[in-house]
């Protein structure tokens, strides 16, 4: 058949990811075979392929297809993640543009629409994976927020109510206002704002004189209860038992002390706001302050207020600044940077507001999680993520799990008339118990109201290694006894805490196991300039392009070309360009082999043999290398150990010493040795590159019906003579001395020379000699006792090459060239002489800049004896 000149992705991608999947290779059921198991990092159902997938998917895949062809049964699970804050938002400002408020809504209502623009929307980042060449099972594909999943979810929930685990309570939580819900603390992102420090007087109540304080939120005086000083404050001694008056609303507060006080902090005077500072919250409760809460859900200030009612947050502290001034009560203003948290999902700037949470405990729930990744049980790579991991475990807080949001699973916990309430998974359940509990067998359904909020997203995915598996519901159902714990987890460092530490608390709880045995961490991708990929700064390309571009391969070996485990990614579009010449060379290696002619009768030659036998040790090292690369979870490096045997060791070398005459056969035994050997390297590239391998695979030899690469036996690491390859690596030593010979003296590649060896102790491997005669183009090849004059030589360790330069070379003309050299190099070396051997200078100079003038005298001189041995060689 005809082979294309140039490889095409575009045609062959699509044709073989069909074919893949049309067999079903990618389907995964328990059988005896030892399972390995990938859970996909669930993506946002609204989602679309960045940067990061591309970087995690293709890492993912990595592992999935070389485990499959080590003989394991790998199973890829795929999945999204309902996203509650982000899906919700979507769902209201395309209501919003629709001329439709949520609240104008019921919830059923809404949740038609949140549906509607799931199924629109939520498979589209797994179709464009599919372009990627991802091998997951799609027939285990799952979603957070689908049957299985949500009873899941709900069970769990009545579990850890009934075990006593998770309570209501007010507590301080950080609040977004444009999304309206609570956030945990890890969905908080500080950042360093320049703002400013407002130093106001507040008027003693009932006499003349002010006391000061600092604030960088002047609006929230408003809701000032009190005023602190510390107890050993000389300063304020006599404002004990006296009150102050709130600016603009003159309510009288209390002066108290408090050790919190940091005396050289400010004024040394803290204004109390108990409903809007989590400290200020704790102060309150030891003081017994009243709160006063003056802002609505939507970060506008409620009646509570009493002034600027119904405006903005930020509008009103324009607005209140000047106020404070006219009434005299502002004493200066100065500039200030602090951190200000802002919401993950909407980027607006937190509100701390006291409100009533959902929370689980977690002090007893984390020791099985920590304690198992700090003694190794589960691995971390790179294992430094380990003590970021063991900091946040060992200073957890309760988790606040319920957020004021409709879309979502909402919570299990049913109301009844009086405020009293009951948990159960459905509301028949519930039903029941609020009879038993109330001894009222009269009571109704709509006696019961469900509580409105929904649980946080990450309630749902910290069960996916169990809940995918339907191992909640069933937790002795075959497939999670058998895909479960999964082998390994590869993930991003930022949701360590959100979803990693999670899935390991709810794998110990649930399972008494760990979820998974490895954890890889990616890095971040960023831009050369190391800055975050992101849609808003315009420097993050879309991955699909890419693809179109560069191949799935070549994008995906570019993407892992400077990826360590851990380490920040810094991309360029040079890389997929890389990774897409890198197809193109293997491309052209198969053309090369192909194209041969073969011929039955030809006898194998000599170096042809050596070179077969030299890479067949060869590759039982690579393949050693790459177990332990991987093993390691080194995978840029494995990939690297790859895309080096093949671009140089095969390419490079082995076709070069076997390629066959201009216009002549190459023998039988040494072209069906060389396909066999390709089949075996295509194996070892398929993981990483599964397009370009499946279609030379298929080409290479006759394939039947439903033969695949990726489900054919990845090559496993016999023994290899370590002496034979370090015997072949003086060869190429020797060859590559040949080569810079015939280049300095432009003699034709076509043009045969001899070779004189002085032989040492190390360096000539007679048993190549045929490779060396082949590759250098020797006529002929002896050994000598003595240097040979006028021939030009290289050295390989102990040992001497002379190749004579009769009728190569002019002589005359030779010689006056490398006399010119050798006058040159010593009116350099005599320069750098003066200057070390001036005291002033030796003495006074930097150490390092009098080290680089010896550096330079050492190489001059070792220049000159190179070039007297070769003029005396030639006279």
């Amino acid at each position: 058949m005809e082979i294309p000149s140039k490889y095409n992705p575009a045609k062959v991608e699509g044709k073989w990811y069909q074919y893949w999947t049309e067999k079903n290779f990618f389907h995964s059921e328990p059988d005896g075979r030892e399972p390995y198991t990938i859970v996909i990092p669930p993506p946002n159902v609204t989602g679309v392929l960045h940067m990061g997938h591309m970087l995690n998917n293709t890492i993912q895949d990595i592992l999935v297809r070389r485990a499959r062809m080590t003989g394991r049964n790998a199973c890829w699970v795929p999945g999204t993640d309902h996203a509650s804050i982000a899906t919700e938002a979507k769902v209201v400002n395309k209501l919003r543009e629709e001329g439709v408020d949520k609240y104008d809504l019921t919830r059923e209502e809404f949740l038609e629409h949140a549906w509607d623009w799931t199924r629109k929307h939520g498979g589209i980042i797994l179709e464009q994976l599919k372009k990627l060449g991802a091998s997951c099972d799609w027939d285990r594909t799952a979603f957070t927020m689908d049957e299985t999943r949500s009873e899941s979810v709900i069970n769990v929930f009545v579990d850890l109510f009934d075990k006593g685990l998770i309570y209501r309570g007010v507590r301080m939580v950080n609040w977004d206002p444009a999304a309206k819900t609570a956030l945990s603390d890890e969905e908080v992102i500080y950042k360093e704002v320049k703002s400013k420090l407002y130093y106001l007087k507040y008027k003693i109540d009932g006499e003349d004189g002010y006391v000061t304080i600092a604030t960088t939120r002047p609006e929230t005086i408003l809701g000032d209860t009190a005023v602190c000083v510390n107890p050993a404050d000389k300063r304020f001694f006599h404002l004990k038992g006296k009150r102050v008056l709130v600016p603009l609303i003159n309510r009288s507060i209390p002066i108290i002390e408090d050790d919190y006080v940091d005396m050289e902090f400010g004024t040394g005077c803290l204004k109390i706001t108990p409903a809007h500072d989590i400290n200020d919250y704790e102060i309150g409760l030891r003081h017994n302050l009243p709160t006063v809460d003056i802002f609505n859900d939507d970060g506008t200030l409620s009646k509570a207020a009493e002034i600027f009612v119904g405006e903005d947050r930020f509008e009103v502290r324009e607005k209140i600044v000047p106020e404070l001034e006219k009434a005299g009560n502002m004493a200066r203003i100065e500039d200030y940077t602090n951190k200000v948290g802002f919401s993950e999902r909407t980027d607006v700037v937190i509100e701390p507001k006291l409100s009533a949470q959902w929370f689980l405990r977690m002090e007893d729930l984390v020791k099985p999680a920590l304690e198992n990744v700090m003694n190794d049980t589960i691995k971390f790579h790179p294992s430094k993520f380990k003590n970021i991991y063991r900091h946040w475990m060992g200073n957890i807080k309760d988790w606040c799990i319920s957020r004021q949001l409709w879309w979502g699973h909402q919570i299990p916990v049913y109301y009844l008339p009086g405020g009293d309430f009951v948990c159960a998974e459905t509301a028949e359940k519930a039903l029941q118990k609020a009879k038993e509990k109330t001894g009222n067998k009269d009571l109704v359904l709509t006696d019961l109201t469900q509580d409105e909020d929904v649980l946080d997203t990450w309630f749902s995915s910290w069960l996916w290694p169990i809940s995918v598996f339907d191992g909640i519901r069933h937790p002795e159902n075959d497939d999670v006894n058998y895909y479960y714990p999964t082998s390994d987890l590869v993930t991003a460092p930022d949701i360590i805490f959100f979803w990693v530490a999670r899935m390991i608390i709810a794998g110990y709880e649930y399972r008494q196991e760990y979820p998974y045995k490895n954890v890889y961490f990616t890095g971040m991708v960023r831009d050369a300039q190391r800055r975050k990929m992101s849609k808003s700064l315009g420097n993050s390309p879309d991955p699909l392009d890419l693809i179109a571009k560069y191949g799935a391969d070549g994008v995906r070996v570019g993407m892992l070309l400077c990826s360590p485990a851990g380490g920040d990614l810094l991309f360029d579009e040079s890389l997929p360009q890389q990774g897409a010449g890198f197809v193109t060379k293997i491309w052209n290696a198969f053309r090369l082999v192909k194209n041969w002619e073969v011929s039955e009768e030809k006898e194998q030659p000599e170096h042809s043999k050596l070179a077969v036998e030299w890479f067949k040790n060869k590759l039982n090292e690579v393949v050693s290398t790459l177990d332990s690369q991987f093993s390691q979870f080194r995978i840029s490096e494995a990939l690297m150990t790859v895309y080096t045997t093949v671009r140089d060791e095969f390419s490079g070398w082995l076709l070069e010493i076997v390629k066959p005459p201009y216009q002549q056969p190459v023998d039988a035994k040494t072209f069906r040795e060389v396909v066999d050997i390709f089949d075996q390297l295509l194996r070892l590239m398929h993981p990483f590159m599964p397009f370009v391998t499946e279609e030379i695979w298929q080409l290479l030899k006759e394939r039947k019906e439903g033969e695949s690469i990726m489900i054919s036996q990845m090559p496993v690491a016999e023994g290899y003579d370590a002496v034979s390859l370090a015997a072949f690596e003086n060869v190429k030593e020797a060859i590559s001395g040949i080569r810079n010979i015939r280049k300095e003296k432009n003699i034709p590649n076509k043009d045969a020379l001899e070779l004189k060896i002085q032989q040492g102790d190390k360096g000539y491997e007679e048993g190549f000699a045929p490779v060396l005669k082949k590759l250098g183009n020797l006529t002929s090849l002896d050994l000598v006792s003595e240097e040979v004059k006028g021939a030009a030589s290289f050295r390989v360790k102990s040992t001497n090459f002379y190749i004579p330069l009769d009728g190569f070379i002019d002589v005359e003309e030779e010689l006056k060239k490398l006399e010119e050299e050798l006058g040159y190099t010593k009116g350099f070396l005599n320069s750098v002489m003066k200057k070390l051997n001036n005291e002033r200078f030796v003495n006074n100079a930097p150490d390092a800049v009098v080290a680089k003038e010896k550096a330079k005298q050492a190489d001059a001189e070792a220049k000159i004896k190179v070039l007297e041995e070769r003029i005396a060689g030639l006279k």
